[in-house]
Order: structure tokens, then C-alpha cells, then sequence
């Protein structure tokens, strides 16, 4: 359950041309196209206000017998998990029965600096708790792991770092917060969930995970073995807990963030509590930027499943994507999705790749500059993959269509390269470069 971004890179633009085709059949096009190609399975929404404007989902739940996914149908949603457990304890900070300076030792005192921990730690990553995911100690995930057991393995973590000096992701801190949410209430995780959220906004698919079932429209989760979706092993998910332990769909978390935003599960103090960022990451909820736009949100994997939920406040868009079929970059595919909706020039993934040889990629490494650009760009060979960085950009990996010709589709962009010599094309418009 590791978080990410995303990002859209672009060296330069070019001028936008007229679109034939409405934004939501474009979207649709998109989808499907990659879809049909076997990059990508799962389930999109775009909500306006309380209005959804586009819904869909593409591909299997069941790919063994070729059961359809719908707009109903209920995915893993990993760490995106972590904003409705920390909704709930803004709620009981509201209600006076937690404080944010309250300390972890009032509830496990076992954990090391328990007593310099406090809730505004777990809520922001700032603990020093290392985390019982993501590393050379992880539990079986296939097998049921107790409480007792969990906060034994949690306490018996060094400490990484001396509390709230420093953010580091750690799925610890919510696993304790969903336990400190059972303890202050006196009732289970699951009870407060139904009562604190799903009842107050009427979320109709959205519950704790627990082995799929397909007979109530859940997913299994899949990548491509063999040039064929493989189905993932499930979790018991008495492991992700509070840190990533519920279903829902791409419905019910733009519905759940409108809410959200909208006043209807904590107070405007709390809200801006929650997006006040400490090192990139708020009280359950991190930035996701696109263009000009500062969407706040959160990412979320388990098992196969990838998911994204975000939310731009001034025009109350919100946007969620679960990939239940993962064999395709998810933040590239939302990139396509925002891209379309907000009318910007964009450009269908060329899905096509070859392998280049390490020696032809070697060649091609090295700093180009041109005189009808005042920018270098800078060409390395990452880990067998064409890695690309502009003067001031942030890199990005290049996908070979051929053994001279690499694309980055995201900003439409072409490079080819022969002699020591590279030419750029993106919009229409062609540069010409040398290697220094």
C-alpha cells in the first residue's frame, strides 16, 4: 500500500486542436482502447458537484468466467483506507473524545516513544514507526494475523527517528488508528465505518474488504503473465486493517470526498486540519497535481488492485480511478482521463514496445542541446529503460517503438536518434539536437 503521484511533464506546448469527439466519448475511446488491448481493467467515475457526469467499468471481475465488471461493482481499495480512518478520528476529536495531542501511550504504551507520539503523529506520517509492510519482515498476508499479535510486532519496531521531526509513510500509524477508533468508541472498526460514513452519505458500495465475493459484485484483482491476465493471490485483511482494509467503488469515493469537502462529515475546522500538508502529506489526504490544478486525494494498492481518488475544491470536480487489471502506469492513464476532460492536447498511448538492446541504449546516453531551444536535455540508460530530463523538468522514462525511436505519450513527444544526432517532435513541430 505504497502512495504515489500524478504528474503530467511536459517540456513545451503546443496548440490545442479542435476535438472531434465530446470529452466523455474520448474518455470512453481511451479506456476501452486500452481495454481492449489488455493494458487495463477497472472502474472510472467523474462526479461534478453531487452529479455524475461519466461512469463506466471496463473488463472482468472474474476473468476465469468471464464475469463483466460493472459501475457497481466493489474493488479493494488499499490506502485510500486511510482518509475515511482519519475522518473518523477528526469526528472524535470533534466529539472531545480524542484530542490531537493525545498520546499513543494512553492506548500502547508497549510501542517505543509511545509517550512522545501523539494522534497528530499517526495522522501525518511523523512517528518514527516502522512499517510492518514494505519490509524484510512483512507478515504473510495470506494469513489471519490478531490484534494482540499486530501490536506485539509494532512494538517490537526500533524507532526510526525521534517523533514528529521528520515524515516518513508508514502503515503502522493507521493500523493504530483504527485500533484507537475501536478503543475510544468501545465498538468495531467495521460499526464505525457503517455509522460515521456509509449511513451519513449513503454510500451504497462501500464496506471492509474480506475474500471477494462475487455473487455481491466484488472483483478479483489480476496482472499479465504470459500475455494473459494472471488472478493475485487475496490478503486476509486482518492485515491492512485501518491502514487499507476497505471495498468500494469508483462512485462511492467521489461521493465520499464531495461529503467530505462539502461539510457533511466534519466540521470546516476539521477539513482544514486535514489539508494542512506537513512534508507533502495532511491527515489522511496528500495533494495530487495536474497542470495549474491542486487536487487533494490519496492513492491506494493492494494485492492487484491500484486505485486514486481526487478532489478540486473550487470547481467541486471529483475524479476516482480503480484498476483491478494492472499491466498499464495508472497515473498515465489519469493523466489521459484529466487531460480529455479538461480539453488539453492529448495524444493516445502508443502501446507498442521493443526491447533495445543495452549497448544501442548506451549509445544514445548523453547531454543534447539545439539552437532553436534554450533547454538540454540529458538521455540515460535506466535500468535497461530510456530515461529523458529537460533542463528544470522532472524526468521521465521513454517507451521504444523501435531501435531508434522513442515516445513519451503523455506530452505527445517523439525522439529519434542516429549519429549523435536527436530529433525532438511534439505538436507539429520538429527540433533538431547534438549530443555534447
Amino acid at each position: 500500500m505504497k502512495k504515489t503521484f500524478f504528474l503530467i511533464v511536459v517540456l513545451f506546448f503546443s496548440n490545442a486542436q479542435a476535438q472531434e469527439k465530446t470529452r466523455f466519448t474520448k474518455i470512453d475511446s481511451l479506456l476501452t482502447f486500452l481495454s481492449t488491448n489488455n493494458k487495463f481493467m477497472g472502474q472510472v467515475c467523474l462526479r461534478e458537484g453531487d452529479k455524475v457526469v461519466f461512469q463506466k467499468a471496463y473488463g472482468f471481475a472474474n476473468v476465469e468466467t468471464n464475469q463483466n465488471a460493472n459501475d457497481k461493482t466493489k474493488y479493494k481499495i488499499g490506502s485510500i483506507s486511510k482518509t475515511f480512518t482519519a475522518v473518523m478520528i477528526m469526528q472524535l476529536i470533534e466529539d472531545r473524545k480524542l484530542k490531537l495531542e493525545t498520546k499513543l501511550a494512553k492506548y500502547y504504551p508497549q510501542i517505543e516513544n509511545a509517550n512522545k507520539i501523539t494522534i497528530h503523529d499517526l495522522l501525518h506520517h511523523r512517528t518514527g514507526i516502522k512499517d510492518y509492510l514494505n519490509n524484510e519482515d512483512t507478515p504473510d498476508p495470506s494469513k489471519p494475523i490478531t490484534k494482540e499479535e499486530m501490536i506485539n510486532k509494532i512494538a517490537a519496531f526500533k524507532s526510526l527517528f525521534e517523533p514528529n521531526s521528520k515524515y516518513e509513510y508508514s502503515n503502522s500509524n493507521y493500523y493504530l488508528l483504527g485500533r484507537i477508533i475501536e478503543d475510544v468508541t468501545k465498538k468495531d472498526f467495521q460499526t464505525n465505518l457503517q455509522n460515521r460514513i456509509i449511513a451519513k452519505v449513503q454510500l451504497q458500495n462501500t464496506n471492509l474488504s474480506s475474500k471477494a465475493d462475487l455473487a455481491n459484485n466484488e472483483s478479483y484483482s489480476y496482472n499479465i503473465l504470459d500475455n494473459k491476465w494472471t488472478k493475485i493471490n487475496e490478503w486476509d485483511m486482518s492485515l491492512a486493517f485501518g491502514a487499507g482494509n476497505i471495498t468500494s467503488n469508483a462512485d462511492d469515493l467521489t461521493k465520499f470526498f464531495n461529503a467530505l469537502f462539502e461539510g457533511k462529515l466534519v466540521k470546516k475546522e476539521s477539513l482544514a486540519e486535514m489539508t494542512q500538508l506537513e512534508q507533502t502529506y495532511g491527515k489522511g489526504l496528500i495533494t495530487l497535481p495536474f497542470a495549474q490544478r491542486k487536487f487533494f486525494g490519496h492513492t491506494g494498492g493492494i494485492e492487484g488492485f491500484r486505485s486514486v481518488v481526487g478532489y478540486y475544491p473550487p470547481e467541486k470536480f471529483g475524479v476516482s480511478l480503480i484498476v483491478n487489471g494492472d499491466n498499464f502506469n495508472r497515473n498515465d492513464i489519469m493523466i489521459g482521463i484529466l487531460s480529455i476532460y479538461y480539453k488539453m492536447p492529448y495524444q493516445f498511448p502508443n502501446i507498442i514496445s521493443v526491447k533495445v538492446k543495452p549497448e544501442v541504449l548506451n549509445s544514445y546516453t548523453g547531454v543534447y542541446s539545439s539552437s532553436q531551444l534554450p533547454i538540454k536535455i540529458e538521455i540515460r540508460n535506466k535500468n535497461g529503460e530510456m530515461e529523458a530530463q529537460g533542463t528544470g523538468q522532472n524526468s521521465f522514462i521513454l517507451n521504444a517503438i523501435d531501435e531508434k525511436t522513442f515516445v513519451f505519450d503523455p506530452a505527445s513527444i517523439k525522439l529519434i536518434f542516429e549519429n549523435n544526432k536527436m530529433t525532438l517532435k511534439q505538436g507539429g513541430a520538429e527540433y533538431r539536437f547534438t549530443k555534447n
